[in-house]
């Protein structure tokens, strides 16, 4: 499948969930079905600054492909976690790249129904991948 093909189908499964209550507890499901980022892996060195709640990114590249893992405090902000994971896991640095987070996160309907600290802690988490890619490209 192809970037774009993935995308599409994280938004058609976004779409298929009628209100955002509904797809508030899809995210909160997709971050209880990751795995928990070891303690080993919980450093100031994998920390995104500028969440509220603690999060953790670690991005890992085997072979060509990036591999991105991440845990959070928070149910919410771990389901963020998660869909980053689906966005920009097993990607090349460059498809990383070349992914527009604010398109696909419009075409979900995602950004006007996060809190600002959410959004800004977003906006962190989305920085420290595509500056991972940025400097592996």
């Amino acid at each position: 499948m192809s970037t774009q093909d993935d995308i599409d189908a994280l938004v058609d499964e976004f779409e298929f969930l009628g209100d955002w209550e509904e797809r508030y507890r899809y995210l909160i499901e997709l971050g209880q079905a990751m795995d928990p980022l070891p303690q080993s892996e919980r450093s100031e060195s994998t920390k995104v600054k500028g969440c509220v709640s603690q999060v953790w990114v670690v991005v890992d590249q085997d072979g060509e492909r990036l591999t991105l893992r991440g845990d959070s405090d928070a149910h919410i902000v771990k389901g963020l976690v998660a869909l980053m994971k689906r966005l920009y896991d097993q990607r090349t640095p460059q498809e990383a790249l070349d992914i527009d987070p604010k398109v696909v996160l419009g075409r979900i309907g995602l950004a006007e129904h996060l809190s600002p600290q959410r959004s800004n802690g977003l906006s962190s988490m989305i920085g420290r991948i595509r500056a991972e890619a940025e400097a592996r490209s």
